[in-house]
């Protein structure tokens, strides 16, 4: 499926456009190095019918005296951002509204960002929003997102952001309604290799049916994110805001439907990585994790795209049993590491099943690296990583990490592991668990079998008959002639 495309008229284009539309009036806030969007407009000509105040808060002591002291002392922020658009937005209403407010659509842009410093010791990110009307004196809309800044100069940095302002200003008026479209315009006369937006947040009345949940989907599937993740109240959160000096458990999985192998993966691997010498209980965040490749397996021998609701099913599922689920497009696990490893360097926990354990000392899966399997090793266990490996039966034979099976030049590469502790069995899992299949799972679901409630968790099961999820056979209830004819 070919994703809709914006126009790229142009960054000067789209400001103009903005300032020539005389409904379309208010002002922008910008901290630290985000100073080049309201510039954008001033040097596109016609700014006055647009701009009512541009403000720059550099100093940290003048933004504590207009927006609040932030009790973090974490200046790009969303907490900032949100403050920021509440105090500029509602200045806005307070000092126009009498005067314009029946003939204007008002709006507040705001950023807080943090460029390359002049060491470049420092990854450069930041937050921006618009709070903005679509009809004088309606309710207002929020978007908000964050991205990650991948120029290697502080003044490319800048610049990107000022074309992101724009991008994001224009899609708010012009493009609301076809939320797709409003994502792939952020990065005209952008490329990835410059950024990536790795949260974003539709709010308000003219968004009410936008899922964030698969606007974290789309961010991944067209490449402006490695990863996106969302809480179990399925709103979206920033990777760094949620997993920062966290330790990290991850389990990947399918979850088509979650069953009691995972759960009894996720509650086993979480009790032997809580036993850690080097973790702090008090200090941990679960992810539940599903990759893009798992997400497109359903649709895979007809070529389609990922059927959304199918996605929306898995993750109502997790979310439900109150976890944290984190899209990614990080088939090798060494990949994900890697990722987590730039957000934390706390301990992580990769609890996954035997088959994995047999994917990850596959060599063929490396043949891209120059240097092979040695060259993932040397990213997945180099860092504070320990995998915990879920057994599996074989016709009737336990699967461990005792029972691993190696090529004879990858023996003594895996003893090193095992005696090193980054492998380790998990211990005490449940045995009847070992006989379940997940896919097995699913055809009785399909099938409206009766015993498939045990294998799936109460709240799982529940949702499923609810939902009619799965392919389960939902009874339809015959219409009552008379009530039709009445």
């Amino acid at each position: 499926m070919t994703p809709p495309q914006s126009s790229n008229i142009g960054t000067k284009q789209k400001a103009l456009e903005i300032n020539l539309n005389p409904r379309i009036y208010g002002t922008f806030a910008e901290i630290g190095a985000g100073q080049d969007v309201a510039a954008n407009f001033f040097k596109a000509g016609g700014a006055s019918g647009t701009i009512a105040k541009t403000m720059s808060a550099y100093d940290m002591i003048f933004s504590d005296a207009i927006y609040g002291a932030e009790q973090k002392r974490r200046y790009v922020s969303e907490h900032r951002l949100i403050t920021m658009l509440d105090r500029e937005y509602g200045l806005l209403i307070e000092r126009l509204a009498e005067q314009r407010g029946e003939t204007s659509t008002f709006f507040a842009f705001a950023n807080t960002v943090a460029a390359l410093n002049y060491h470049k010791t420092n990854v450069g990110h930041g937050w921006l929003g618009v709070r903005f009307q679509l009809q004088p004196g309606g309710g207002y809309n929020d978007v908000a997102l964050h991205v990650k800044l991948l120029d290697n100069d502080n003044n490319l940095q800048q610049q990107a952001v000022g074309i992101l302002g724009v991008n994001l200003i224009y899609a708010c008026f012009k493009y609301y309604e076809t939320p797709t479209l409003f994502l792939l315009s952020l990065m005209d006369d952008l490329s990835k290799d410059r950024l990536q937006i790795d949260m974003i947040r539709f709010e308000g009345p003219d968004f009410t049916k936008v899922d964030n949940r698969l606007m974290s989907l789309h961010l991944v599937k067209y490449g402006f994110s490695d990863a996106a993740v969302f809480g179990p109240d399925g709103k979206n959160q920033q990777p760094s805001e949620v997993l920062y000096k966290k330790h990290i458990v991850v389990v990947r999985g399918r979850f088509r439907p979650v069953t009691n192998v995972h759960m009894d993966m996720l509650e086993t691997g979480m009790k032997q990585f809580l036993e850690e010498p080097d973790v702090d209980p008090a200090n941990v965040v679960v992810l539940t994790e599903l990759t893009l490749q798992a997400l497109k397996e359903r649709n895979a021998a007809l070529d389609a795209d990922i059927d959304e609701k199918d996605f929306l099913d898995r993750v109502d599922i997790l979310c439900s049993l109150g976890q944290t689920v984190m899209i990614s497009n990080f088939h090798e696990y060494y990949k994900l590491v890697a990722y987590l490893s730039t957000i934390t360097k706390l301990k992580l926990g990769v609890v996954l099943g035997y088959p994995n354990l047999e994917y990850i000392f596959s060599e063929d899966h490396y043949a891209n690296l120059p240097g092979g399997i040695l060259e993932s090793f040397a990213t997945l266990f180099s860092r504070k990583v320990k995998l915990f490996i879920y057994p599996t039966l074989r016709d009737g034979v336990l699967q461990n990490c005792q029972r691993f099976q190696l090529p004879p030049h990858l023996i003594d590469l895996y003893r090193y592991l095992i005696a090193n502790d980054k492998i380790e069995d998990v211990l005490d899992y449940k045995r009847n668990n070992l006989n379940m299949q997940t896919d097995k799972v699913l055809e009785l679901i399909k099938q409206g079998a009766g015993d498939w409630e045990e294998l799936v968790p109460a709240e799982v099961a529940a949702i499923i008959k609810e939902r009619c999820l799965f392919g389960y056979p939902c009874e339809v209830k015959p219409v009552n002639e008379n009530t039709a004819a009445g």
